[in-house]
């Protein structure tokens, strides 16, 4: 499928940085047009993550941002709020310092920062990253997340 335009034919009519400070947001005009957005961020070197098989694979923000957005997208009100906690996730992941994550540091990253911003999105991950299977499972969840805003409130 042809594009009806290309980013080269295009003028930035305005251009600012997002919210978190991690990207450049640019608002264009194609030559015939059609306006768009697009995001610009810095390119991180890349981290290879272990798999739970054993596997490795280069680490994929837009892969994680996927599966954040089909887990608990629909418990935020922007997909620049799922943006966010991806992009947070990810400051937690480089921020180790280390080449090899793996990838139940990725789902660890993602809990803390839901735990921040959203208590149910933080709940509904945790249920499908740990593999809740019990009511019992929730139950500790939850009290743990009432100890902790308890704690820190």
């Amino acid at each position: 499928m042809e594009r009806p335009f290309r980013i080269g034919d295009s003028k930035v009519l305005e251009s600012r940085e997002t919210v978190d400070g991690t990207m450049i947001r640019r608002r264009r005009e194609s030559s015939d047009g059609h306006r768009f957005t697009t995001y610009e961020r810095v390119e991180m070197p890349p981290l290879t993550v272990i798999k739970r098989s054993g596997n490795k694979e280069i680490y994929d923000r837009d892969k994680l941002l996927l599966a954040v957005r089909r887990s608990v997208g629909k418990f935020f009100n922007s997909e620049l709020e799922v943006e966010d906690v991806v992009n947070r996730a990810s400051e937690i992941l480089y921020s180790y310092n280390t080449d090899e994550i793996t990838s139940k540091q990725i789902g660890e990253a993602v809990l803390d920062v839901l735990a921040e911003v959203n208590e149910v999105a933080y709940v509904r991950f945790a249920s499908v990253f740990r593999e809740f299977k019990t009511l019992e499972d929730f139950e500790n969840i939850l009290k743990e997340q009432k100890r902790k805003k308890k704690h820190d409130g």
